[in-house]
């Protein structure tokens, strides 16, 4: 008996001491902020990979413009209120950037399942979905396409920017059209353009711009159903806290209720339009 209530009660302090353990480290999770973090650097690090409007830079000053851009300006400057420092990157490395600290938020990404793997997501500020760009003079496509069944044929290219979710879904749709990966918005554009390619698949408000710009020749599809439905949200890592979290959703909720959210699609969409002119 003596023996079993010493072996008890040397259970009972580890479990107390592997408790208190466990408190601590709990307590250490706690007590990381993301936020508290990003106020004692004194500057919000916004990683940005261009896709007008989304996220637009002038080559010359190196501004970043667009409403995503606007809105991690708002966010870091009017709630966190620190300076604002845009990341330049690319979509092939906007995710792994945020996950090694290059920079604490990662602005106009799709919240897809794949995705939420890695990082999380902030709501919704828009939403998504893929269209596709083509030249009504071009005898290629059948005047009225509406569906991703009319183009996919040998014979066809479709351009598209590599890594993104546009290049995912397409990707997937496509059986028999060729795809030209290139790496940015302006090589996608100029595919098309030189007609290199047939087609430019890319997010709908992206495309927006192009058939404004060019109503003499430009024409979308906007397949039926929704290629690609998905929510554009900000990235954060994927160990930030609830609270954190709660801070920028609650930042956005607000700017969407306002309409602040339309009217700066808008703004960037007529600016990238003058500044095209």
């Amino acid at each position: 008996m003596v023996r079993l209530s010493r072996i008890t009660r040397q259970a009972f302090v580890g479990l107390v001491a592997a408790s208190c353990v466990l408190a601590s480290a709990s307590s250490r999770a706690e007590d990381a902020s993301a936020w508290q973090s990003v106020k004692k650097a004194g500057v919000l690090r916004c990683g940005a990979a261009v896709a007008p409007p989304y996220v637009m830079r002038d080559a010359k000053t190196g501004q970043y413009s667009g409403f995503f851009s606007d809105l991690c300006r708002d966010f870091g400057q009017n709630v966190l209120k620190v300076k604002v420092e845009f990341v330049d990157t690319s979509w092939d490395n906007i995710v792994a950037g945020l996950q090694s600290d290059k920079w604490d938020l990662s602005l106009a990404l799709n919240d897809t399942p794949e995705r939420e793997k890695a990082v999380s997501f902030s709501v919704p500020a828009t939403d998504y979905n893929v269209s596709l760009i083509y030249n009504k003079n071009n005898p290629k496509i059948p005047k009225g396409a509406h569906s991703v069944a009319e183009i996919d044929k040998p014979g066809i290219t479709i351009a598209v920017m590599s890594g993104t979710s546009q290049d995912k879904a397409i990707s997937a749709a496509i059986k028999q059209a060729q795809i030209m990966r290139l790496p940015g918005n302006d090589e996608t554009r100029l595919a098309l353009m030189s007609k290199r390619a047939d087609l430019l698949a890319d997010a709908n408000i992206t495309n927006m711009l192009l058939t404004e710009e060019h109503p003499e020749w430009a024409v979308a599809i906007q397949p039926n159903p929704p290629l690609a439905q998905q929510a554009v949200s900000f990235a954060v890592r994927k160990e930030t806290s609830k609270a954190d979290l709660a801070v920028l959703n609650d930042f956005l909720n607000a700017q969407v209720k306002s309409g602040a959210v339309n009217r700066l699609i808008k703004t960037s969409v007529q600016s990238m339009l003058v500044t095209n002119k």
